[in-house]
């Protein structure tokens, strides 16, 4: 596991800015960080919370408008 440290982020144990460390796991399951200053240890799961993909009229692939609405012709009246 490569561990690279993270910008910006405080240590919820001791507030040190900058000191925390991540990696993920070999199968990439688990996001561990790490701070440098405290020792503090925090393990995250990566795969459990993978949000699902809203339903749209985009990527609905069960209902087609041309399928289920008929044709309306339009006129241009002048």
């Amino acid at each position: 596991m490569k561990k690279r440290f993270i910008a910006g982020v405080v240590c919820p144990k001791c507030g040190a800015m900058d000191a925390m460390l991540a990696g993920e796991n070999a199968e990439g399951t688990v996001l561990e960080r790490e701070c440098i200053e405290c020792g503090f240890i925090d393990h995250l799961s990566t795969g459990l919370n993978v949000p699902n993909e809203v339903s749209t009229r985009v990527n609905n692939k069960d209902s087609s408008p041309a399928d289920n609405e008929p044709v309306q012709i339009v006129r241009i009246i002048e």
